[in-house]
Formats: C-alpha cells, sequence, structure tokens
C-alpha cells in the first residue's frame, strides 16, 4: 500500500465565476465543468440534498489540480469566513512562479489584497501572501536563481 500523489485540492466558493475567473488569470487553465447532484453524491459529502457546480482547474503542464465547488444545497449557514495566515486548519496553496514582482503587481491592480509585500527567504526564495476571492489565502513563491 502506498499514497501515489495528491489528486487535486478542493476549494468551496460563493461566487464561482469569480474564483474561476481569478485563478484563470492567473494563469490556470479549465480542465473540466460539470454539476452533481443525487442520493449517490449525498452519500459521497455527507450531507443531504447536495447540488454542487464544480470546475476543476490545472497547470498548463498538468502537474496541480484545483477543484472549485459552489453549493447550491446545502448552503453554509456560516457564509465566509476570514481566516488568517494562523487560522487552525489547512490554511493556503502555494504557487511556484516566475517574476513574482509582476504577479503581484497585476494582482494589485486587479484589487487583489496583498497582505504581505515581497519578502525574500534566505538565498532561496521570494515569498508574498494574497487574499483571492473569498478569503481563500495564495502564497506566491518565485525560486532565487
Amino acid at each position: 500500500m502506498k499514497i501515489n500523489r495528491i489528486d487535486h485540492v478542493s476549494i468551496n466558493v460563493n461566487d464561482l465565476s469569480e474564483a474561476k475567473a481569478f485563478f484563470l488569470d492567473l494563469g490556470l487553465e479549465v480542465q473540466a465543468e460539470w454539476e452533481l447532484d443525487g442520493e449517490q453524491l449525498d452519500r459521497i459529502v455527507g450531507l443531504n440534498d447536495v447540488k454542487t457546480a464544480c470546475v476543476g482547474l490545472g497547470m498548463p503542464d498538468g502537474q496541480a489540480w484545483i477543484e472549485l465547488v459552489k453549493f447550491y444545497t446545502p448552503s453554509d449557514e456560516k457564509d465566509i469566513q476570514q481566516p488568517f495566515a494562523n487560522t487552525l486548519g489547512i490554511r493556503h496553496i502555494c504557487f511556484a512562479v516566475e517574476d513574482i514582482e509582476a504577479i503581484v503587481a497585476k494582482l494589485k491592480k486587479k484589487g487583489t489584497e496583498v497582505f504581505s509585500e515581497i519578502q525574500q527567504y534566505e538565498e532561496s526564495y521570494k515569498l508574498c501572501y494574497v487574499h483571492g476571492p473569498e478569503g481563500i489565502i495564495l502564497e506566491l513563491a518565485e525560486k532565487i536563481k
């Protein structure tokens, strides 16, 4: 028995179109779009009367997959909770990037909240944290050559 790889990361969102546009603008590509509902899905996710819409986004090289999921039913009664970098649980997605300065400038121009300026970590990386749509935290990491 062994684990081969991480298959995907799933992110629940309220505004599927906005989240999709954000990740497309960042450079991901739509790999698939679908809607699901029914008793089998209810059993899989452990909820009742589930109806979802999903967008699968991948890296151009095919190495990573993100699923954006909109739950039409049931809805999350707590709505969006704004997490912080130290909030417990799964907290952020890190993208390896080229030209972090240009990416951060582009995100700022589009109104994305950059909550840490670009910092150099030792002699290995330039790093920056931003809030994507609906409080999704992204870390951008550029390897120093």
